[in-house]
C-alpha cells in the first residue's frame, strides 16, 4: 500500500472513530460538515453561539479531542447553572484536521454559515496563523487561542489564554541548570514558527544562567530518521535535550533517542508541551524522567482543580483524552470562563468590541492550576506555572511537581 493511500485510510478511520465519540456525547453532525451541540433549553434572544476549531483528526488529534471535550464540559456546566445571564451557549465544532489548508475552509463555515459570536481553538502556531485572518479580519469575530505558544501574537481581538515562553522558560531553565545540573543543551526542532521563536527565547535564558546551546536544528514535521541528530547529541556531550519536535516526527525522534541510551546514561529530555496526554503519543518507558513546565498537571493539589478534573472524568468516564495543559485543554477552559465573565460584564452585549473591552481586564478566581488574570492592554494572562518531572511506576506514568511560580506575567505585547 502506498503512503498516500495509507494516510487517507488512517485519516478516514480517525474520522469515523471521532464521529462516533461525538455522537455518543450528544453532538449532531451536519450534512455539510461540522457538529452542533444544542443546549437543553431555549431563550427568547436565542443562544450564544460559540465555535470550537480543533484537531479532531490528524497527527495532533489526541490533543484536539481533549480540547473539544473540555469545551463541551465547560459549556455544559455553564448551561446547567442557568447559562450566561439566563442565555444558553450553543456549541459548533469544526475539525482543523492538523492541516491548515483544510482548517481555513472549515473555520469559514463557523463564521459565515454558523455566524458564531466567538471562536476558540487552534493548537499549532501554524494553525493559528492560518485561521486567524478568516476569524478576526474577514469575519470580524472574537478569537481566543488556548494553546501554549511562542509569543509575539499581538493582533487586536485575539486573546491568548495559554502559556508564553517567559512563563515556561524563566523558571524551568534555571531549575534545570542550577538544581538538576544540566548545562549542555541541544535543540532538535520542528521547522515552523513555534520552535524557532521559543528556542530564541530559551537560548537567552540558557546562556544567562551559565548554560550552553551545543546545537540547534530544524526538521520537517514528518521526518522519520534522526540518527545524525542523535550522533551529534552523543558526540557533543549534550546532557539536556530541549525538544520541540512535534507529531508525527515526535514518535520517531523520542524512540530513537531512548534507544540510544541517552536517558539511561543520565541525559535529561525536556519538552514544554508534554503532559498527561503525551501517553497517547509515546510509551511510558520513553518519557520516564521527562521535564515539562505548564500551567497545570493532575498532581496539582488544590481543591478546585481536583474537583474540576473529577467532574470531567465523570462526564467522560472512558476517555483516553485527559484534562491537561500541554494539549491546550486548560487554555480552552480558561478562555470559555473569561468569555463568560465578559458577557456578564457587558450585560449580554455580544458585539465583539464590547466583549473585547471586558475581556481585556478579565479575572478568573478559580481554574485548573489556580486563578488567572488578563494583563490589561496585553491580550495575554497571568497564571500559575508548575515545573514537573515524569515518573513511571509499574508502567504507569505520572508527573511529580518539583517547583511552582505564582501568577507569572506573560511578558507579551
Amino acid at each position: 500500500m502506498n503512503e498516500a493511500k495509507s494516510g487517507r485510510i488512517t485519516s478516514r478511520r480517525g474520522l469515523l472513530s471521532s464521529a462516533g465519540a461525538l455522537a455518543a456525547s450528544g453532538w449532531i453532525g451536519g450534512l455539510a460538515g461540522g457538529w452542533l451541540l444544542r443546549p437543553g433549553w431555549a431563550h427568547s434572544a436565542g443562544p450564544i453561539k460559540m465555535g470550537i476549531a480543533t484537531d479532531i483528526t490528524g497527527a495532533i488529534a489526541p490533543s484536539g479531542n481533549a480540547d473539544w471535550q473540555v469545551a463541551q464540559f465547560a459549556v455544559e456546566e455553564i448551561n446547567k447553572s442557568g447559562g450566561v445571564l439566563g442565555q444558553p451557549i450553543e456549541l459548533y465544532l469544526e475539525d482543523t484536521a492538523s492541516d491548515p489548508k483544510i482548517a481555513v475552509g472549515n473555520v469559514r463555515r463557523l463564521i459565515q454559515e454558523r455566524k458564531v459570536d466567538v471562536v476558540l481553538g487552534g493548537i499549532t502556531s501554524a494553525m493559528r496563523q492560518a485561521i486567524k485572518d478568516p476569524i478576526v479580519n474577514r469575519g470580524r469575530t472574537l478569537y481566543i487561542y488556548p494553546q501554549l505558544y511562542e509569543g509575539q501574537e499581538c493582533t487586536k481581538n485575539l486573546f491568548c489564554t495559554g502559556p508564553t515562553p517567559a512563563q515556561q522558560c524563566d523558571k524551568l531553565i534555571p531549575y534545570l541548570i542550577k538544581t538538576v545540573g544540566k548545562k549542555r543543551f541541544a535543540m532538535p526542532s520542528a521547522n515552523y514558527v513555534w520552535p524557532q521563536l521559543l528556542n530564541k527565547y530559551a537560548r537567552k535564558v540558557i546562556e544567562a544562567n551559565g548554560g550552553e546551546v551545543v546545537f540547534e536544528e530544524y526538521y520537517p514535521l514528518d521526518q522519520p530518521e534522526y540518527s545524525a541528530t542523535i550522533s551529534k547529541i552523543k558526540d557533543g556531550k549534550v546532557d539536556c535535550v530541549f525538544n520541540t519536535v512535534i507529531p508525527p516526527g515526535l514518535q520517531s525522534f523520542v524512540k530513537q533517542l531512548y534507544e540510544s541510551g541517552f536517558q539511561k546514561d543520565g541525559g535529561a529530555l525536556v519538552c514544554v508541551y508534554f503532559d498527561e496526554n503525551t501517553y497517547n503519543y509515546l510509551p511510558a518507558r520513553e518519557i520516564d524522567g521527562v521535564y515539562s513546565c505548564l500551567d497545570y498537571f493532575q498532581a496539582v493539589d488544590d481543591a478546585f482543580s481536583k474537583k474540576l478534573t473529577a467532574a470531567y472524568s465523570k462526564r467522560f468516564p472512558d476517555t483516553k483524552y485527559l484534562f491537561t495543559a500541554g494539549s491546550a485543554a486548560t487554555g480552552m477552559y480558561r478562555g470559555i470562563k473569561f468569555y463568560e465573565a465578559a458577557v456578564k460584564e457587558t450585560k449580554g452585549d455580544l458585539h465583539r468590541d464590547a466583549i473585547a473591552a471586558a475581556m481585556d481586564h478579565g479575572v478568573i478566581n478559580e481554574g485548573p492550576g489556580g486563578g488567572s488574570a488578563m494583563v490589561p492592554g496585553h491580550l495575554h494572562c497571568k497564571m500559575n506555572m508548575y515545573t514537573a518531572v515524569c515518573k513511571v511506576s509499574a508502567d504507569r506514568p505520572s508527573y511529580e511537581i518539583v517547583d511552582k511560580a505564582d501568577m507569572v506575567d506573560p511578558r507579551e505585547c
